[in-house]
């Protein structure tokens, strides 16, 4: 009796989970504001070592509580077709805005004519 209670347990939280949304494959920016003048600190330089199927994400500074903390770089799988844009911090009037990393389709380029 006591299996089959987890059991049942185990099959509505899985239910929950797989009703949340999940996006994959999206290729769009998400940014947020930092409502500062100051400029976030130089990017630290971080070790990276090649691994063959993922890619590097650059670290990045963030604010948290009036204060930069850097948030440090990882490897993301690669995914077929798809190249990773770095996000980035952009200038915008007296505001910083941090624009997300994401993946975009990789271009594809046709050259016709001839030689």
């Amino acid at each position: 009796m006591r299996s089959e209670k987890f059991l049942a347990y185990l099959l509505s939280a899985g239910a929950a989970v797989s009703a949340v949304p999940v996006l994959t494959g999206c290729a769009g920016e998400a940014s947020y504001v930092v409502e500062t003048d100051l400029s976030p600190p130089p990017p630290r330089r971080e070790v990276r070592v090649y691994r063959s199927g993922y890619v590097w994400v650059d670290g990045h500074w963030m604010r948290r509580g009036g204060d930069w903390y850097w948030q440090p770089g990882y490897y993301e799988r690669e995914r077929p077709n798809m190249v990773y844009v770095e996000g980035r911090w952009e200038r915008r009037g007296r505001s910083h805005v941090w624009v997300e990393g994401h993946w975009q389709p990789r271009a594809r380029v046709t050259i016709e004519g001839r030689l």
